[in-house]
């Protein structure tokens, strides 16, 4: 019998090995969502490092929000993570969204990830 974290990453690596697939070179915006809070890295495959990261724990955000584990809270990680973005120079980036459902969450984020600026 498979459990349910071995699911998930069976998951995940199928969703990377596509994107790595169809990058061309972009830096890959990924998704971890655990259940009290949010987080968004930009990670850079070629040369194995993150570029930015934003969370629900960062200073900015943590007085603002209520609580990390709602959509309101994933909408301005994803605002935060596009303007760090812009800060640094990127434009276009590939979404990760891991072993996750696009939903929720995970959708909130990138949908304020696109609104603040970044395509993918």
């Amino acid at each position: 019998m498979i459990k349910a974290n071995d699911r998930f990453q069976r998951r995940a690596k199928r969703t990377r090995y596509a994107l790595r697939q169809a990058a061309g070179g972009k830096p890959r915006l990924t998704v971890f969502r655990s259940s009290k809070h949010i987080y968004g890295q930009i990670i850079d495959d070629t040369a194995g490092h993150t570029l930015i990261a934003a969370s629900t724990l960062d200073k900015g955000l943590k007085g603002e929000i209520k609580t990390g584990a709602d959509m309101a809270a994933a909408k301005e990680v994803g605002l935060l993570l596009a303007k760090k973005a812009k800060e640094a120079g990127i434009e276009a980036v590939v979404f990760d969204r891991g072993g996750y459902k696009y939903h929720g969450r995970v959708r909130a984020l990138a949908d304020a990830a696109r609104e603040g600026g970044l395509a993918f």
